[in-house]
Parts: C-alpha cells; structure tokens; sequence
C-alpha cells in the first residue's frame, strides 16, 4: 500500500480573507499534506442574471451576487496564493467551473487540473482540459456510469493522464451512503488509479477508503467548522487534519507484507512464558 496524494481542499473556505486563506495553507503544510486547492469562478458564465440578483442576506451583502463576489479571488489574490505556496513549499491547484477561469488559472504553470463533480458532464469543458495534458483528478459526484465512461474516452482521446476520485456530493455525507465499495469497481471497469473526495464529519470513512489503496485523498478544511459558509460544517479543522495524517502514517506502518507464520523475537520470549506449561 502506497500513501495516497493528501489534498487539503480550501475551496471557498477563506471566505474572501487572503490571511484566513494563508492560514489555511499553514494548516495543510503543518498536518504534512501534499497540495491545498481552491474553486474559481466566473460567477457571469456559472451563474444566470436571475440568480445572481435574488436575495441573499450575506456577510457581503443581500443579493447572491454580493455573495458570490465576496467568496470569489481574483489575480492579486492567486498572485498571492502562487507566491505563499512557493515559500512554503506545498503544491497548489484549482477546479474552475468555466472556461474563462481555465484559462485565467493556466497562466500559474501548475501540475494538476481538477474536474469539480458538477463538471464531469461538460464535455467541452473536459475536452479543453484535457488538451492542457496535465495531470487530473475528476471527481465522479452526481454522475453515472455513462457520464463518466465518457469523461474517461475524452481524456484518453489526447493521452491527458487522469485519475477518477469517488466522490458522494452530500454536504455533509452519511456515512451509510459513502459506498467505498465503488472505488474498486471504478479501478475495474476504466483501469484507472481512484482516489476518494470526501465530504463526512470527521476521518473514519476516509481511513476506510486507504484501505482500497486509493492514489489520491482529498478532504475539505477550515479554521473553524462554525464559519460562514456550506462547506464549512463538512470540512476539518487543524485536529482533525492531524489525527487523519497521522492515522494514515500508522495504517501505512501496520500494512507491512504477507508473512504467515512470522514469529517475532519479542514474540519467541513471550512464548517460552506463556507456553511452558504445555507439555510436547
């Protein structure tokens, strides 16, 4: 068993703060994750007129545009974040939600693309990634079978290397609905390494998916699960991004090789006690 690629997903937990989302990516650095990843929008193309000027009381404003704007970086801030990163060493990565913010973050050179769960049914959007041949990660949230299979044959169309990542697109998600089972049913049928997004309270599930040796792990975090925000109540705070890497490192240590019969030094000393009693 090899240790999965652990990305802390930010997402839009910073709430507009540069300085919460620094701290964040201290956070992630400090718990040994590997990548912290963001969500960026063009809240015009992802979001009707209709929506954006509806109601909503917010820390922002009352309409859902004043929301949307007020969650949303823009250049100075991802300048920011590319620097941060690179001072502190940790790899960073976003999912955009439309092709102007595909683009706008390919100017940053980085490593991974990320296919967010309500994307993997724009097939022009996957093939515009696709084209970029970076490394992938496509969450499979909401979709079925054939939604996938397609995603699948358009990355495999321009050789753009992937992985698919279980995902259940509840917030926060059951554990009697986390289905791990279906990670190694999505390794069968597309032959492809599968990594698990999860969105549960707490770390057991997710502990439960290394167990089918999944290539990537990726759990939302926040400074306070009590923060503004619908990804907040499914995400970890620094304690539980520590109990999770340091239960993974454990897991990892006790997986050891099939050896059936292996006697132990320290065990050979405790059965001459226990056992001279028996008589042969």
């Amino acid at each position: 068993m090899k240790k999965p690629y652990l990305i802390a997903e930010i997402g839009i937990n910073h709430n507009g703060d540069i300085n919460i989302a620094k701290k964040l990516i201290d956070n992630a650095k400090k718990a040994h994750f590997d990548a912290v990843k963001f969500q960026k929008r063009d809240i015009n193309l992802v979001y009707s007129k209709d929506i954006l000027d509806s109601p909503r009381t917010s820390p922002w404003g009352k309409t859902q545009r004043d929301q949307k704007e007020g969650l949303e970086f823009e250049k100075n801030e991802y300048d920011e974040i590319n620097n941060y990163c690179k001072k502190v060493n940790i790899d960073w990565f976003a999912s955009a939600w439309d092709l102007n913010s595909l683009e706008f973050l390919n100017k940053y050179n980085l490593k991974y693309n990320k296919i967010a769960s309500a994307m993997i049914i724009d097939e022009k959007f996957l093939h515009a990634v696709a084209k970029q041949n970076k490394h992938t990660f496509i969450s499979t949230g909401m979709s079925t079978q054939d939604e996938i299979s397609t995603a699948v044959e358009i990355f495999n169309s321009y050789n753009c290397s992937f992985e698919l990542m279980h995902c259940v697109s509840t917030y926060p998600m059951k554990p009697e609905d986390a289905n791990l089972v279906t990670i190694q049913e999505l390794k069968k049928i597309f032959n492809c390494n599968v990594g698990y997004s999860g969105h549960e309270n707490g770390v057991v599930v997710s502990l439960g998916a290394l167990m089918f040796n999944i290539s990537s792990l990726e759990r939302h975090i926040t400074l306070d699960r009590t923060m503004y925000g619908s990804d907040q109540a499914a995400s970890l705070e620094f304690k539980g991004m520590m109990f999770l890497t340091d239960s993974i490192k454990k897991i990892l240590t006790a997986y050891g090789k099939i050896s059936v019969g292996k006697i132990l030094e320290e065990e050979k000393l405790i059965s001459k006690k226990l056992r001279a009693h028996i008589k042969k």
